[in-house]
């Protein structure tokens, strides 16, 4: 049988190998129709982005979602590791709840979503990196840094309990350089 994201709730002691299947199973449903109407959905996003830091964060957002499912597919990685139910349950919920928005037809496209959806997860649960790569540009020329091992985000604290955001499950912990 194969499994699909809204299934994870049925196991426990979720390996990383097996999320990792039930990920590629999910990318494989994503054509480039998808990939083409998502990359449109960012162009006309960063509409409303501060012309001087436009086209770097468009360059960020590519590579977070769009390039790395590429990575996803290609990943042939043997991932040994358990991943913490609850964390992925956690995640979970605050996914299906944008979800909920973006079939309303608030929030991202749905083609851009299912990507999202997928590499939020990917990024997470399997890499173990934040979902937004090192060097995303924010407000105010801050940047996503990776520095001693650790993933620091400058917009963590201000976003984390926001519904529409993934920095309340993202591993990367606030940039305390930054108040």
């Amino acid at each position: 049988m194969v499994y699909m994201l809204k299934d994870i709730d049925t196991f426990k002691n979720l390996n990383k190998n097996k999320l990792m299947q039930i990920l590629k199973k999910e990318a494989s449903n994503i054509d480039i129709m998808d990939i083409m109407k998502a990359c449109i959905f960012l162009s006309e996003d960063a509409k409303y982005v501060q012309g001087n830091y436009r086209e770097e964060y468009l360059k960020s957002y590519n590579e977070a979602f769009i390039t790395r499912l590429k990575d996803l597919k290609e990943d042939k990685k043997e991932y040994k590791d358990h991943i913490d139910n609850n964390d992925l349950q956690k995640a979970l919920k605050v996914l299906k709840e944008q979800e909920t928005q973006v079939e309303a037809g608030e929030g991202f496209d749905p083609d851009f979503f299912k990507i999202y959806k997928i590499m939020s997860i990917y990024t997470t649960f399997i890499l173990e990196e934040s979902v937004h790569p090192p060097g995303t540009p924010f407000p105010g020329k801050f940047k996503v840094k990776y520095e001693n091992g650790v993933y620091l985000c400058p917009v963590k604290e201000n976003q984390k309990d926001n519904p529409g955001a993934v920095c309340g499950f993202c591993i990367a912990l606030q940039d305390e350089s930054i108040v």
